[in-house]
């Protein structure tokens, strides 16, 4: 019974099944189509029934075509039900996409209700042993595998991020999809900063925080040389291009942040990776936070406060 995975409204469900990886459901909105996946609360799939940005992550993660020398291919490593490759063929046509997508019952549902464009080649696949596979470079690589609160090891290690550098374009530009914002010492997201920048160098990378989510895009571009634009070069230029993604993610602009790597850096490797210890840590910490208003209510007004607080 998948139902009791999620919070449903009986009216909107499409679809409710599930696959060797994921409880699934589509549910279909007034003005949107979603793809939540095992959890109470978050989508991992979205397509719009008109032409108005996610207000999601995926709007923020548009800047790496942007950023990027070229943007003639781009490569999904977590493909879902395809909202990524939505993006970038609406704002970057030329783009040709590939996707990896490791749960095959996924990539059937993108095409039956998601509007995948049938011409995009997506490899049901885990994505790490595909890159292992491929030859191929591409302009734009999105890191987009770490499901709801979860990170497989083996796509958070130098060694895999190595692996993404190698299939990186010249001037190429990587972006991750961080699911948690998660800051301070000893958080997965400093473990995971400080690993891509033992790869792509520290003071190469820019994030971006997801607007009213607990996203954070992480963007690292491969130079090509002592030449090649830094990230602060490539966002000058961004904020003065004139192309429809240039203008489309001019918004992003004001939320990059650079990083800064700490001396004693937190390097993770396929021989030492607890990013399921570091998880529960962000989890925990993001539960605290969003509990605080009702432990208030709860002391002041006691159990039957909090439960008119919640209804």
């Amino acid at each position: 019974m998948t139902g009791f995975a999620f919070w449903m409204n009986k009216d909107t469900l499409a679809y409710e099944g599930e696959s060797m990886y994921n409880y699934l459901q589509v549910q279909n909105l007034p003005d949107r189509t979603i793809l939540p996946t095992n959890v109470l609360f978050g989508v991992q799939s979205v397509t719009m029934k008109s032409d108005e940005p996610t207000g999601m992550y995926y709007d923020v993660a548009l800047a790496a075509p942007a950023l990027a020398t070229h943007a003639d291919s781009a490569l999904i490593l977590g493909m879902g039900a395809g909202t990524y490759a939505r993006a970038l063929r609406r704002h970057s046509p030329q783009t040709k996409v590939t996707g990896v997508e490791i749960d095959g019952k996924i990539t059937r549902l993108a095409g039956e209700y998601f509007d995948e464009p049938s011409d995009i080649d997506v490899a049901t696949y885990d994505g790490r042993a595909w890159l292992a596979a491929s030859k191929e470079r591409f302009d734009v690589i999105m890191v987009d595998a770490y499901q709801d609160i979860t990170i497989p090891f083996q796509m958070s290690s130098r060694e895999f991020f190595r692996l993404v550098y190698g299939h990186l374009a010249d001037g190429g530009v990587m972006v991750v999809n961080m699911n948690m914002i998660s800051d301070g010492h000893g958080s997965i997201n400093e473990a995971l900063t400080d690993t891509i920048a033992s790869v792509f160098g520290a003071g190469n990378i820019v994030t971006a925080d997801v607007p009213n989510t607990t996203n954070r895009e992480l963007f690292a571009p491969r130079r090509a040389g002592a030449s090649s634009p830094s990230i602060g070069q490539r966002i000058a230029a961004m904020r003065a291009g004139g192309t429809r993604l240039d203008r489309a993610v001019r918004q992003v602009d004001p939320v990059f942040r650079p990083v800064a790597v700490d001396a004693d850096a937190t390097v993770l490797t396929d021989d030492k990776a607890p990013v399921e210890l570091l998880g529960m840590r962000a989890i925990d910490g993001i539960i605290a936070e969003q509990a605080g208003p009702y432990r208030e209510i709860l002391e002041r007004d006691g159990i039957g406060g909090l439960l008119r607080a919640v209804q």
